[in-house]
């Protein structure tokens, strides 16, 4: 059997990590300015982290939610601490589609609507409602197309009611910052207008904080650069540093019943322990302050180049130039033995480094990018 060819793959083999770094085979060290699409929060090999997780696995892996697991609660308890929804309810499923798929089905129970609106140019998964709500043509086929969706304009807020003053759509869904779009950010004027007009028309507000939550922004959540609280937040990469996880926090408005929504796999107690040790190092190493201080030391420094567009906040930055990046990228992994992301923009590198950065890491980076761009200018 062989695998199914369907990524482009880059020709390192990746053995072992620590904190912002990785090795190959060959002993290589390598500087992670991706984070595995920002999944890797705390740092590869987090010592804390995978002695949590050993002790888990030791004790009791999995069993489903059948039965009591308190490390739910305790989980469901930390995170309202420190994302400042004690108030919601939590859902925990496996992945970020999956939890996209949860929010906007509990929206449709909520009020009985079909419609979603979503915004262009964002992503919020493959499965087959996240794809349709996905402007992006070639990863949905005809049986994706079968849902009720529009698309309105990022920042439009014109758009944006014409669209929900016909008081036919269940909900909006908007990412905290769009992320592989090319780093586009949704002010918090549009935000805090976008809330009140689903208010008006009696729409659910999703947020999607999957790529930008858990502390990536500089915040624990993007939107929380505006004064918008939504219904829903969709949460999944960076919550467990590597493990499977997700989840969808819930207002308190938007009431539960046995059986309307269901897993096998979220909220295992190994997952559940994973996540925990994420969120107690976020506190106990103040890697969100971190961040704030790290990306605005980042953006300034990148601010001195010339013909190019900073974009982002905190360690989710995108950096547009006047030309495709693909060799400049190329340039960062083999000569300086940086990895860095990509973006549906040819043109925009994306930066999502591990919380953990030092100042250290982050100018060898800018440094390495500068020579790379004077060589070629």
């Amino acid at each position: 059997m062989k695998l199914f060819d369907v990524y482009p793959l880059q020709p390192v083999t990746l053995v072992k990590g620590e904190g912002s770094h990785l090795f190959d085979e060959k002993g290589e060290k390598y500087l992670d300015l991706y984070g595995g699409h920002a999944v890797i929060s705390i740092g590869h090999s987090n010592p804390k982290y995978a002695a949590a997780i050993a002790n888990q696995v030791a004790t009791l892996g999995f069993y489903s939610n059948s039965v009591l697991n308190p490390l739910q609660q305790q989980l469901a308890t930390k995170l309202g601490e420190l994302s400042g929804y004690e108030d919601y309810n939590l859902f925990l499923v496996n992945s970020g589609a999956e939890a996209i798929e949860n929010a906007v089905k509990l929206a449709s129970f909520h009020n009985g609507r079909k419609k979603v609106v979503s915004v262009t140019k964002g992503f919020h998964g493959r499965t087959s409602l996240a794809a349709a709500i996905t402007e992006v043509s070639k990863m949905t086929a005809p049986v994706n197309e079968n849902h009720e969706v529009a698309f309105v304009e990022l920042n439009d807020l014109e758009a944006m009611e014409e669209v929900l003053c016909a008081q036919d759509v269940s909900a909006v869904i908007i990412e905290g910052i769009q992320g592989i779009a090319g780093i586009y950010e949704p002010t918090a004027a549009y935000l805090e207008g976008t809330e009140k007009l689903c208010k008006k028309y009696g729409t659910l507000l999703i947020l999607d904080e999957i790529q930008s939550g858990f502390g990536r922004t500089g915040k624990f959540f993007a939107h929380q650069y505006s004064r918008v609280k939504p219904d829903l937040i969709t949460i999944a990469k960076g919550m467990a540093n590597g493990f499977p996880a997700g989840g969808v926090l819930i207002s308190p408005e938007i009431k539960p019943s046995y059986g309307l929504l269901g897993t096998t796999f979220g909220g295992a107690h190994l997952m559940c322990r994973a996540t925990l040790a994420v969120l107690e190092i976020l506190e106990e190493d103040n890697l969100i302050e971190n961040v704030a201080r790290l990306g605005e030391h980042i953006m300034n420094r990148l601010a001195d180049l010339p013909e190019v567009e900073v974009r982002g906040k905190g360690l989710m930055i995108g950096i547009e130039f006047p030309y495709p990046i693909k060799p400049l990228r190329q340039a960062l992994l083999n000569d300086y033995h940086i990895f860095t992301g990509v973006a549906n923009n040819p043109n925009v590198l994306r930066i999502l480094p591990p919380l953990c950065l030092t100042q250290e890491e982050a100018d060898y980076f800018v440094d390495s990018l500068l020579k790379i761009c004077l060589k070629e200018a």
